[in-house]
């Protein structure tokens, strides 16, 4: 009997000293053995990280495509009755129109660039001609210039190819990333929130909730956003191209849609040189002049530059229009294209950390014993 009440004590000391430890009872092993857990963990994670460096941009974006393809998983398993079948008919649903995008614009592409190795000499011919009935090159021969801007470009497109062929294993590998966690997170969303809830101490309960929440609602804004402005560009892009008669508009609608995304180096790249080639070989400057107002006012400055921040801010409710604006801008030029979302979501992040450290309701103190005080300060 006395053995049983001193091992339960004993035991009893041991939980106490994991869950409510203080630094400075800390034995010699313990601390080793903290310092080697640590050690350990952080060379394990330093090699992961470096290990799919190439390819954790296409891990992210499926767990956010798991995420807010959600809804359509579930009415899909309502139907099938198979978790299993349900993830490949939503994943196909998502990959067969990219695919088709992808290839159309890549075939349509692969033409023009063709064109313009064959007729480079009659290219430079109308560039020149056109650019001498301009007030300040009148009677000035830009021949030699502009074949070498010319014969970049053709190079350019000749190698797109070769381009294309040389990342075959980095786009390979990328997609399979992509797809295969796409399907882990619609197949196993639950037990993974499960399982991340269940590793946060309860003491930790109020951040890691204002993070969740303020993660949540930035990703809903930016996505929304992001989406509905890039779609009313394009579209706005696809309009005028049709509108002038312009090749290639679908391609360039749907180049508009991907390049856009960025909020300053945006939809100009297909809208200016669209416009000079409306002037040059069509002798069409109105509608020249046209395309550059409506793109540069509607597109640029009013779509990407207010429109897109002011919206996302409404929707996430947890960033106002400076933030969420910050957020996406410099979220693009450090992280890349994947910064439209990591941008805003840093931002919140950093929000909700200054809240709860913040907060002015109560402090809430650990005292020795493990117990919860709360020291409530006047206002």
């Amino acid at each position: 009997m006395p053995e049983s009440i001193l091992r339960d004590s004993s035991e009893r000391r041991r939980v106490e000293r994991r869950t409510n430890q203080i630094i400075a009872e800390l034995t010699l092993p313990e601390f080793r053995r903290i310092a080697l857990t640590s050690l350990l963990f952080t060379i394990v994670l330093f090699l992961f990280l470096w290990m799919v460096r190439t390819v954790i941009i296409a891990g992210i974006l499926a767990i956010i495509v798991a995420t807010y393809m959600r809804p359509f998983y579930k009415w899909i398993l309502r139907m099938v009755h198979s978790s299993t079948g349900a993830a490949l008919l939503t994943i196909l649903c998502v990959a067969i129109p990219l695919i088709a995008i992808i290839v159309y614009s890549y075939i349509e592409l692969s033409g023009a660039a063709g064109y313009l190795s064959k007729n480079e000499a009659e290219i430079v011919e109308r560039i020149d001609a056109a650019l001498r009935r301009l007030p300040f090159f009148e009677g000035k021969s830009l021949t030699d210039q502009i074949r070498n801007g010319v014969l970049a470009a053709s190079n350019y497109g000749s190698k797109l190819v070769g381009g294309i062929k040389a990342t075959m294993a980095q786009i390979a590998v990328s997609t399979a990333v992509f797809l295969f966690t796409a399907f882990y997170f619609f197949t196993s969303a639950h037990s993974i929130a499960a399982y991340i809830r269940g590793k946060i101490p309860p003491r930790y309960g109020e951040i890691s909730n204002a993070l969740e929440r303020n993660v949540r609602g930035v990703l809903y804004g930016a996505i929304y956003a992001t989406l509905m402005t890039q779609t009313i560009k394009s579209i706005v892009i696809l309009a005028m191209n049709l509108a002038f008669q312009v090749p290639l508009a679908l391609v360039l609608a749907i180049l508009s849609f991907v390049i856009g995304f960025f909020p300053i180096v945006g939809s100009w790249s297909v809208y200016v040189p669209v416009a000079l080639w409306l002037g040059i070989f069509r002798d069409a400057w109105g509608s020249a002049l046209a395309m550059l107002v409506i793109g540069f006012l509607g597109n640029t400055l009013f779509m990407s530059m207010y429109i897109r921040p002011k919206i996302a801010a409404e929707k996430s409710k947890v960033l106002n229009f400076y933030w969420m604006f910050i957020g996406l801008v410099t979220g693009v030029y450090t992280f890349g294209l994947v910064g439209v979302l990591l941008g805003p979501i840093v931002i919140g992040l950093l929000k909700a950390t200054v809240d709860t450290v913040t907060a002015q309701g109560s402090w809430k103190l650990l005292d020795a014993d493990g117990d919860t005080a709360e020291l409530v300060i006047p206002k």
